[in-house]
């Protein structure tokens, strides 16, 4: 069963989704996971401050969330009752009166439960294979959360890209990929080529294997998934490559400054100054080999300078 440590994550992911407004698939799910997988003892929600919050959504404006959220606190409040009853009749069996002849009974039906939770707590739910070769297949987990193959596949590509080195379960992980097929979704007007091409871009950098970091704040909510969708493809490098990138363009650029006389001259290029269009220009690669090269221009007529990629 689920340790406190895992409990905790698992409720901070739910907070996150509903704090972000997420599609309520996204904590239904997660709801789902507590309710099936977590038993936990009084101290435990106690300290992870689970029942608080799970407490607040019974009255969510979300119908599904609100009777999800009251049939889960139904569930810990009996097996926080069953607990304390077992520990009631061992506290009264090792009395002094019959601790000398009585052996405590095992506990049945939702006490066992919270026995068997409070004995099996130091064992985590969590990822335990090699979380390079995840993905949905090998996760087990049903990607298909629309009514369109379109949908289902990016949110499978983006649970593919965001497993990739992850040891979140796969609930936390399938509802951080949802959220962000959602995202780009409502940001691209629909199933466009855009949409399309920006989750098959968003995939490629999570699996790059020199940009870690990017996945963990996606996972972690430090990179919310309205942000995500909308980040530059220079945003998406990480910070070392956006250095390396930086002094290779710097070097190219100061390698590209010739003379004017040794440029080719052109009127495909029309100066924005002087609307001229008598333009010398030089061409250099000034970033990295797979990047357009960068056009230097000058315009010949009032000497007005500008580049473009």
């Amino acid at each position: 069963m689920m340790d406190q440590r895992e409990l905790e994550a698992r409720v901070k992911a739910l907070t996150k989704s509903i704090g972000a407004n997420e599609p309520a698939s996204n904590a239904l799910t997660l709801l789902k996971s507590l309710k099936d997988e977590a038993a936990p003892t009084e101290e435990m929600l106690r300290a992870t401050k689970a029942g608080v919050f799970v407490g607040k959504l019974r009255s969510h404006q979300n119908k599904e969330i609100a009777v999800a959220a009251t049939q889960l606190v139904q569930k810990w409040k009996k097996l926080v009752e069953a607990e304390k009853a077992s520990k009631a009749r061992i506290s009264k069996m090792n009395s002094p009166v019959s601790a000398s002849t009585s052996i405590p009974a095992p506990a049945t039906g939702a006490a066992s439960s919270s026995t068997a939770a409070a004995a099996g707590s130091s064992k985590s739910t969590g990822f335990k294979g090699d979380p390079e070769k995840r993905r949905a297949e090998t996760d087990k987990v049903d990607t298909n959360r629309t009514s369109s193959n379109i949908r289902n596949n990016c949110i499978k590509l983006m649970y593919n890209g965001l497993a990739y080195r992850s040891t979140e379960t796969p609930e936390v992980v399938l509802s951080r990929a949802v959220a962000v097929e959602d995202a780009a979704f409502k940001s691209f007007s629909g199933e466009t080529k855009e949409y399309r091409e920006k989750l098959r871009s968003l995939f490629q950098n999570l699996k790059n294997r020199t940009n870690a970091e990017l996945g963990r704040k996606v996972m972690s909510g430090d990179i919310t998934a309205d942000r995500f969708v909308t980040m530059s493809a220079d945003e998406l490098k990480s910070a070392e490559q956006r250095e390396k990138d930086s002094f290779f363009e710097k070097e190219n650029m100061k390698n590209a400054q010739v003379p004017t006389a040794e440029k080719s001259v052109t009127s495909e290029f029309k100066c924005s100054k002087c609307g001229q269009r008598k333009v010398a220009y030089t061409q250099a690669q000034t970033r990295s080999a797979d990047e357009p090269m960068t056009t230097f221009c000058e315009c010949t007529i009032c000497g007005n300078r500008w580049k473009f990629s």
